[in-house]
């Protein structure tokens, strides 16, 4: 429930931002992805996200506090996780596939990640859900007309799994520090180990054009950072469930952005397929009422 209040009526806008901000990702790589190759990307990409984020948690008149050596390892093994070997596999995926095979694939991540987690309760109603998504995305899968590739949606199934074993990995962190503080050092982990991938692409290295940079910059200053700090901010505001379906816009308006900046073209059975994910991932997500009050179902993904 949704209550009428001047936290919650900036709330509702800042995760829709975010969701707005995150939902553009898909195209924007897309594009940027023929200048620069994958693994390239990903380091320019998070080597500035950890630079502007390390600005963000290392000045101004109150310093947050630190995690120690040990909690830093496990944050920074979660971002190996989660940023590097995620982002890889989207990067690859979106490369060989298109951006809106991307937008309707991850949009069944909370399920995948339901389902990994080992802590769902299979109601009725949430299996139902659970196995709409899938069909869902078999849906988007199977159509390979408009220069879809089967290979690129594999990356990008797996890629899910991979986020799923990341949000069970930071759920472990204990060291009690600020969101943006994890995240600095998630992404800082995850920018060092893009930067080693990207050695092997030395030879395909070109100066990028004006465009890319900007599309780079808008990667990380927006989807990586400031998106992140908005839902962050409306989650204060709001149940997690009001969140979660808050952030069902983002396959909706990424194949928009797919078709405008990418320039792709959808099918009918691609969009009849999204309908289904986004009703599936809607159903799985919904919680029980007990007398102890609700059961929380799935974390959203935030980190486009």
């Amino acid at each position: 429930m949704i209550t009428d209040s001047p936290r919650t009526r900036l709330a509702v806008p800042a995760v829709l931002g975010a969701a707005l901000i995150w939902s553009s990702s898909f195209a924007v790589t897309k594009v940027a992805l023929a200048e620069v190759p994958p693994m390239t990307l990903g380091a320019l990409r998070f080597v500035l996200a950890a630079a502007i984020l390390g600005v963000a948690v290392h000045t101004g008149p109150r310093r947050r506090p630190l995690p120690s050596p040990r909690e830093r390892l496990h944050i920074g093994g979660a971002g190996l996780l989660g940023i590097t070997a995620y982002f890889a596999l989207e990067n690859i995926g979106v490369d060989l596939a298109t951006a809106s095979d991307a937008t309707l694939i991850v949009a069944s991540y909370p399920v995948l990640t339901l389902v990994l987690s080992g802590r769902t309760a299979f109601s009725p109603v949430r299996l139902t859900g659970m196995l709409l998504a899938i069909a869902g995305v078999w849906l988007v899968v199977r159509d390979k007309s408009g220069g879809h590739s089967l290979s690129g949606d594999a990356f990008l199934i797996a890629g899910g799994a991979v986020w799923a074993l990341y949000n069970i990995l930071a759920r472990r962190d204990t060291s009690g520090a600020s969101p943006i503080v994890v995240t600095y050092y998630q992404t800082l982990a995850g920018a060092g180990g893009f930067v080693l991938l990207s050695l092997s692409e030395v030879d395909q290295w070109s100066a990028p054009g004006a465009g890319t940079v900007l599309r780079i910059g808008f990667l990380a200053g927006l989807c990586s950072v400031a998106a992140f700090l908005l839902y962050n901010y409306g989650l204060r505001g709001l149940e997690p469930s009001v969140a979660v379906n808050l952030l069902n816009i983002v396959p909706v308006a990424g194949l928009v952005w797919a078709v405008a900046l990418a320039g792709e073209t959808l099918t009918v059975t691609q969009v009849f397929g999204g309908a289904v994910v986004i009703g599936g991932v809607t159903l799985s997500l919904r919680r029980k009422k007990s007398r102890g009050g609700l059961r929380a179902g799935g974390h959203p993904r935030t980190d486009q």
